[in-house]
């Protein structure tokens, strides 16, 4: 059980640590999807352009705090194979 668990909490590290900020703007929100669409510059963690893309959300509720338009800051990573915001908030 013991190396179950550090083994859980070392993928959840890993992903974690992949995770960057960047700045972005609400394109479309797909909330029975469970995705959004950001138009975003470089994030360099994941060695990806700017440009327009659509993420998974990794909590559905992140969805309920940000509307098509806003500027947003988000972390995103690559979970499982998929491009996943992991945190969202609204650009002051």
């Amino acid at each position: 059980m013991k190396l179950l668990l550090t083994t859980v909490a070392l993928a959840v590290s890993v992903g974690t640590a992949a995770a960057q900020t960047a700045d972005g703007e609400v394109r479309r929100i797909d909330k029975a999807q469970g995705k959004i669409t950001l138009r975003h510059g470089e994030i360099k963690s994941l060695e990806m352009p700017p440009m327009t893309m659509v993420f998974r959300v990794q909590d559905p509720a992140m969805l309920e705090r940000v509307a098509v338009g806003d500027k947003v800051k988000f972390d995103a990573a690559k979970i499982d194979g998929n491009y996943t915001v992991t945190a969202i908030s609204k650009a002051n």
